[in-house]
């Protein structure tokens, strides 16, 4: 089961994932990935009707909260981070209060695209210190 940038939208989260373990059969897991970073809060999430943002321990707690063993718990989208800090930080300073949802150039995507897609080479076989988004892999316990 996957609940992919859905749990950040969901007032009650522990309630919801608790609901959705209880669906999982015994060898089932569920993936969730979440925003990372409460402090990277900004107008895109307010855009975007967002409640919070995570970190890996905020997501492993509520995961475990929740009823359920966290299996694996990690940053990704992590190249991609600086840029992302310098945009917020940009937009902070010059009051820009935009959602970031308009399209870039196609050459600018490509390039975005491409440096994301790179991550998957070390995605869960290196821990990444940080990231734009937090995944967890969750079962139910013994």
């Amino acid at each position: 089961m996957a609940l992919l940038d859905v749990l950040e939208h969901v007032e009650e989260d522990r309630a919801s994932l608790q609901a959705l373990g209880a669906k999982l059969s015994a060898s089932g897991r569920l993936l969730i990935t979440v925003p990372a970073m409460p402090w990277l809060w900004s107008a895109h999430d307010e855009v975007h009707h967002h409640k919070r943002r995570y970190t890996r321990a905020s997501l492993e707690a509520v995961v475990m909260a929740a009823g359920l063993k966290v299996e694996r718990v990690g940053y990704f989208n992590g190249l991609l981070f600086p840029l992302a800090v310098a945009s917020r930080a940009w937009k902070a300073l010059t009051g820009d209060r935009s959602g970031d949802d308009e399209m870039p150039p196609a050459p600018l995507n490509g390039a975005l695209l491409r440096i994301f897609a790179s991550e998957r080479h070390f995605v869960g076989r290196i821990p990444l210190p940080f990231g734009l988004s937090v995944f967890a892999i969750a079962r139910r316990p013994d």
